[in-house]
């Protein structure tokens, strides 16, 4: 099962949170996400919440070709 510390990768409020209410949250609830930054995903993909963005094909694409560039250093 993976595990990760929620205060790295959410803004304060958000850490707190049950996973189903991270998933619903704005991608501006990810630290370092500005909310302007969360506009700009939504005007440009349609990507409102943190569910759209991790489910999001070409994210998942360019995850995968990273960790096979990383596998082949």
């Amino acid at each position: 099962m993976a595990e990760i510390d929620l205060t790295n990768v959410l803004d304060k409020a958000w850490a707190d949170k049950s996973l189903p209410e991270i998933m619903a949250a704005p991608v501006s609830a990810l630290k370092g996400v500005s909310e302007r930054n969360g506009e700009a995903l939504y005007e440009a993909l349609g990507i409102k919440t943190i569910a759209d963005l991790g489910n999001l094909p070409y994210a998942r694409a360019a995850q995968s070709l990273a960790e096979l560039h990383a596998a082949n250093k």
